[in-house]
Order: C-alpha cells, then structure tokens, then sequence
C-alpha cells in the first residue's frame, strides 16, 4: 500500500469514492480506514503507525468541522499529508477548510478544495508525489493530463458545431 486514506467518520466515504477509482486507475493501491482524531486518538496513532511499516508514502485525511485529523496525523509522521475538508451544514465546510490550512509551522498540511473535487485532486496530489521517483506514474500522469486537455478540446469542437 502505498496511499492511506483516513476518514473522520464513515459519512465521509463519498467524499474519496472518486478518489479511490483514481487510485486504482494509475495502479496505486491505497488502504482506507475509519478513525477519529477526537473519539480514537490512540487509535490514529497505531494506524499511522502501521501504515508507515507497510510501506505508506502518502497519507490522505477527511475531516469535516473541527477536521483535526490530519493536523494530527502530520503531527505524527514526516510523510505527506494531504487534507481534505469535507462540507458541513453549519458553515458549509469553512469550518474545516479553515483548521486544516491553519497549521503551525513546522507541521505541514496539503490542503485540497472542499468535498468531492477535493477527495479527486487529493489522490491526483498523491500520485503527483509519488511521480516523483516513479517513471512509470509520472508517464501514466501525463498521459492523464493529456487525455483531460483532449476532452476539453472535443467539448470546445462540439459546442462549436450547435451554433
């Protein structure tokens, strides 16, 4: 496994279903887990711990609200950490937009856009890293790139042709 991805809570799974087909597209296998930096810290900390000896190179956390997780997770390994916060009723994901940016010097977060073009563009993130010492991914993401500037390209040309 190369990318862990926690979840806050398990309400957050739409939020990386993208994501893991991503993944999965650029062969990147990735484990997911349920847990909680506020209701199972201990926990957080074995599972970081675990993931670091199999092999994690980067790690995704979702958090909505307070969306502590991934401070807490950066706070405990030198690897990537890519957060993603998800919406909430209440302030509509400011709330967790704001806590994971704001971190301290020292403990770096990447943090992505809200929601599910967040969940999307963690794992394109993740890969992006992960390019960096793999030839075969950084030539897969290419690819990708090109095939999405190649859509856009065909949805320009069939506009064009309704008018």
């Amino acid at each position: 496994m190369r990318v862990t991805i926690f979840l806050g809570s398990d309400s957050d799974f739409e939020v990386v279903k993208e994501a893991l087909d991503i993944l999965k597209e650029f062969g990147v296998a990735a484990n997911l887990e349920v847990t909680s930096a506020h209701r199972s810290p201990e926990r957080t900390v074995r599972l970081i711990k675990e993931a670091e000896e199999q092999g994690t190179k980067v790690f995704i956390a979702v958090a909505g609200k307070a969306a502590h997780l991934p401070g807490v997770v950066a706070a405990q390994t030198v690897l990537p950490v890519i957060g993603v916060p998800v919406e909430s009723q209440a302030l509509a994901g400011l709330d967790a937009l704001l806590s994971i940016v704001q971190m301290p010097k020292g403990i770096p977060v990447a943090t992505v856009a809200l929601g599910k073009t967040g969940g999307a563009n963690a794992a394109l993130l993740a890969v992006s890293m992960l390019a960096i010492s793999e030839p075969g991914l950084y030539q897969k993401l290419l690819a990708y790139r090109k095939k999405m500037a190649e859509k856009v390209e065909e949805s320009s040309k069939k506009l064009k042709e309704k008018l």
